[in-house]
């Protein structure tokens, strides 16, 4: 058994001015850098075996303060965490965006899985960070910080859960410095979800 814990970065500075991220972006605001401390604070009760964290700078400035803590913990970097990538709408206010193209907006907001900016789709996500769930379930260690962004989060919480495609919708986005846990057993090539094998 595996188990997950999945931190969402801080508050970003570009989060706090509602704009579009993606693989873009800016470290994290003054409200962010307090979440990672308290954050820092409560993952010390946790005994966790292995960390590993998005390539973003907002996901390396959450996870000092914990590594300031903790100090001898190797972290793997891995950029399969990253943000899903929203092309030329990184940077851009979602009001921008809405005034420039309404209905790519209004067809996400409907659940249609669209590559907001000409980045990727969700189902692309999906499967990059799947792989990355199931080499980390390979590793063996029992207990994994994964520092990353709310997009990876709720997509493999929506792979773990077995969701068809589009159905990491039906899941609230995880808050700045949130944690979700996913526990899994024994990840094999027989369990990968069938949309994957399309």
């Amino acid at each position: 058994m595996t188990e997950l814990v999945l931190l969402r970065h801080g508050e970003s500075v570009w989060n706090a001015e509602l704009r579009y991220q993606g693989q873009q972006g800016t470290g994290l605001s003054a409200l962010g850098r307090q979440q990672a401390k308290e954050a820092a604070a409560y993952l010390q009760s946790l005994a966790i075996d292995a960390i590993v964290a998005s390539d973003l700078q907002r996901v390396a400035e959450t996870l000092q303060p914990y590594v300031d803590l903790r100090g001898h913990l190797p972290i793997r970097i891995d950029q399969r965490w990253r943000e899903i990538d929203v092309g030329t709408w990184g940077g851009r206010t979602f009001a921008d965006v809405y005034a420039d193209e309404p209905e790519v907006v209004n067809a996400f907001k409907r659940g249609e899985d669209v590559a907001r900016g000409g980045g990727e789709t969700f189902r692309q996500l999906r499967a990059r960070v799947w792989e990355a769930v199931r080499d980390i379930s390979a590793d063996g260690a029992q207990r994994v910080l994964v520092v990353t962004h709310g997009g990876p989060i709720r997509v493999a919480a929506a792979s773990a859960l077995r969701l068809p495609p589009g159905g990491e919708v039906l899941l609230d986005p995880p808050e700045n410095c949130s944690l979700t846990t996913l526990h899994l057993d024994g990840l094999t090539s027989y369990n990968v979800p069938t949309w994957m094998d399309r």
